[in-house]
């Protein structure tokens, strides 16, 4: 995998560097802001994945999400992860108002967990999604519409795992039930959200924080 950082953060931004080199992954750039990251993507316009901040110089406002969406118009193929320090749904919503794949939002904090923020790179570069749960958590809450609420909290509960980019594997070792019963779970999402199933995980995933997106946006 090769992955351009961007982050104006030089210890974090060399950190993060660290970390994916240990595991063999290439870093074809490290950039400050969104102007070095839209070149170093004309530059390397083979690499896997684009680790983004969401706030860069110079306003520190919305410069990463910006160029994460010029990004994903531009170079299709080319995956986007952003990240952030604090939760903002609008955020999520920009990101998947486009219903893309190969992308993802994560809270900073997530780099700690340095094996499940790999899971998630892998992931996302081959073409999933993944949302932060507490991301998850907010547009749940924000959300006023009516057929959320007749959700039970278990799938509450599995939605947010969907949300995550967990497979019914996953869903079903994280909540310590068998996956027959994540799928009688999922099937009820999908009636009472109105959704068409899906036999592919991360369009799945994308339909239903679609669905959530509307919700933000009507708060």
């Amino acid at each position: 995998m090769r992955v351009i950082i961007a982050e104006d953060s030089v210890l974090l931004r060399s950190g993060m560097a660290k970390l994916l080199e240990d595991e063999g992954i290439e870093i074809a750039a490290q950039v400050g802001d969104a102007e070095a990251l839209l070149a170093a993507v004309a530059e390397h316009d083979d690499v896997d994945l684009c680790l983004v901040d969401i706030r860069m110089p110079p306003t520190y406002s919305e410069e990463g999400m910006h160029a994460a969406i010029r990004i994903r118009a531009e170079y299709p193929g080319i995956a986007v992860l952003l990240l952030s320090q604090h939760v903002v749904g609008t955020y999520a919503a920009q990101l998947l108002g486009g219903g893309s794949t190969k992308v993802g939002y994560l809270l900073k904090d997530r780099v700690a967990d340095i094996d499940e923020f790999l899971v998630t790179l892998r992931r996302i570069a081959d073409g999933g999604a993944a949302i932060d749960p507490e991301v998850v958590s907010q547009l749940l809450s924000r959300n006023t519409d009516s057929a959320l609420d007749r959700l039970s909290p278990r799938e509450s509960e599995v939605l947010a795992a969907m949300a995550e980019g967990l497979n019914n594997a996953g869903i079903a070792a994280r909540m310590f039930v068998t996956e027959r019963a994540v799928e009688k779970h999922i099937r009820s999402i999908f009636t009472k959200l109105g959704l068409a199933p899906d036999d592919h995980d991360h369009r799945r995933v994308l339909a239903v924080l679609q669905y959530l997106r509307a919700g933000t946006a009507r708060n």
